[in-house]
């Protein structure tokens, strides 16, 4: 059984800084691409960032580009979203993904983490 468990969310100031991680069990990640989503209130899912394995292939969503930076650590299973300048806008649910496309795409053997918050005060 393949689980995600994200963690790293909470409450910051616009302007501070959050890293969520996310470490992966039951599923070797170093094969597979490996992104985030959100979801805000009232709002779409989002695609915001993803990582091939090998890290070549790298996409951001246009409103976190220069802010938010994913990577990867297949040696600890283990993805990262490091988020700096954080904006009220920012807020919502993340969540961790692999087998993913990249640009963020989902298929049905997608597997997803249980989301965490971020909350950015004005």
């Amino acid at each position: 059984q393949v689980q995600m468990v994200e963690s790293g969310g909470g409450l910051v100031q616009a302007g501070g800084s959050l890293k969520l991680s996310c470490i992966v069990s039951g599923l070797p990640i170093g094969d597979y691409n490996v992104g985030w989503f959100r979801q805000a209130p009232g709002k779409e899912r989002e695609g915001v960032a993803c990582m091939s394995p090998s890290g070549v292939i790298l996409y951001y969503v246009d409103s976190v580009k220069g802010r938010f930076a994913i990577s990867r650590d297949n040696a600890k299973n283990a993805l990262y979203l490091q988020m700096n300048y954080l904006k009220p806008e920012d807020t919502a649910i993340y969540y961790c993904t692999t087998r993913i496309g990249c640009p963020p795409r989902v298929f049905s053997e997608t597997h997803w983490g249980q989301g965490t918050q971020v909350t950015v005060s004005s």
